[in-house]
């Protein structure tokens, strides 16, 4: 089972990225998947979930109306498209995914699968 994220880079305040984590191994569909986001010298938060069996998606307040999950079915792929970016958005960003069957307060502890993380800096 394979997790492979990218799409992170520099990017201005108020610009827009999409990342993307692409699975093998497992089949997104069973699957929750979730964001996560660590900035230096602070813990890994939990940025989004997405479930596929109830179709719920959770944000977290501070991303909520900027940031956006997707999936692919075809190839296999989930996306966090992230847009009105801030500064304060500046972290490495995981994704991850567990056999949960609807999205609630997971913390990283709950997931077994991620992805090797990609960095997002938000800066002019």
């Amino acid at each position: 089972v394979q997790l492979q994220a990218s799409g992170g880079g520099l990017v201005q305040p108020g610009g827009s990225l999409r990342l993307s984590c692409a699975a093998s191994g497992l089949s997104l569909d069973y699957y929750v998947i979730a964001w996560f986001r660590q900035a230096p010298g602070k813990e890994r938060e939990g940025v989004s979930c997405s479930s596929n069996s109830d179709g719920s998606t959770v944000y977290a307040d501070s991303v909520k109306g900027r940031f956006t999950v997707s999936r692919d079915k075809a190839n296999n792929t989930a996306y966090l498209l992230m847009d009105s970016l801030k500064p304060e958005d500046t972290a490495v960003y995981y994704c991850a995914a567990e056999r949960f069957s609807f999205c609630a307060a997971y913390g990283p502890f709950d997931f077994d699968y991620w992805g090797q993380g990609t960095l997002v800096t938000v800066s002019s």
